[in-house]
């Protein structure tokens, strides 16, 4: 068998071999050297041992063992603060992320005061002047009229309220193209949000975990790796929520 050394043997073979094909199928008394089947031979394999490094380069599926970690780390305690996060991704996509902005999704708006959160229904009235406009009536907290608007701002609603006195009128979009297309930018926006808070719990628990000294480099290891794995799991989740959620938005104006 020979060993290909260089770039230019290996195509002076190749075409030896397309040749001797070439006469054969012309005259198939004509005798192929065996040096030209052997090339040809050589190919094949190399084909398919650049197909199996083409695989090689997919992530290896890491098998979770429950047991395991239990020893160590608080497994409920972890499934169930990124499962949360994905909880209120959802909860988010309803009330933000509607084609069309209803009041509930304005009465449970959550207005920072002074440090504290607090409904828009308890710091308003809000009410609706006709099907195409929200009214808000803020004479009972004035001075957190600021702090509304900033809210409504970054509620990833795309509302522009109008202030008038202590009165804010809030159009209702229309359903267009744009106001689709903005819909599914803070989706993603909502996505990356809650991505980045499962990445948090993975790596808070993994620093913790990395503060022992009880456990075995390739423990280590293992551990570090299965957490990612169900971090990776839940954001995977996520991703998937995120295009149905944008499939939906983006849908026929």
């Amino acid at each position: 068998m020979f060993a290909f050394k260089s770039a230019p043997l290996f195509k002076s073979f190749r075409i030896c071999s397309i040749l001797g094909a070439k006469i054969f199928k012309e005259n198939p008394n004509t005798f192929i050297s065996p040096s030209v089947q052997t090339v040809e031979n050589q190919i094949r394999y190399y084909a398919k041992s650049k197909d199996k490094k083409k695989e090689k380069g997919k992530p290896a599926k890491v098998e979770i063992n429950e047991t395991f970690l239990r020893e160590v780390i608080d497994y409920d305690k972890l499934n169930i603060q990124m499962q949360k996060a994905i909880q209120q991704m959802k909860d988010d996509f309803i009330k933000n992320l509607s084609l069309r902005s209803t009041t509930g999704a304005i009465d449970s708006l959550k207005i920072t005061v002074d440090g504290k959160e607090h409904e828009l229904q308890e710091l308003a009235q809000i009410s609706r002047k006709n099907p195409k406009t929200i009214v808000i009536n803020m004479i009972a907290f004035p001075q957190v009229i600021p702090n509304v608007l900033m809210a409504i701002e970054k509620s990833g609603m795309n509302l522009n309220p109008q202030q008038d006195g202590t009165t804010l009128f809030i159009p209702i979009p229309k359903v267009t193209k744009d106001h689709r297309e903005n819909l599914s930018k803070n989706a993603k926006m909502f996505f990356i949000k809650y991505r980045d808070i499962i990445k948090d719990i993975q790596n808070n628990v993994i620093r913790k975990l990395k503060k022992k000294d009880n456990i075995s480099k390739d423990e280590m290891y293992a551990m570090q790796t299965q957490i990612t794995a169900i971090a990776e799991k839940y954001i995977s989740e996520a991703d998937k929520l995120l295009q149905i959620k944008q499939k939906e938005l983006l849908g026929d104006s």
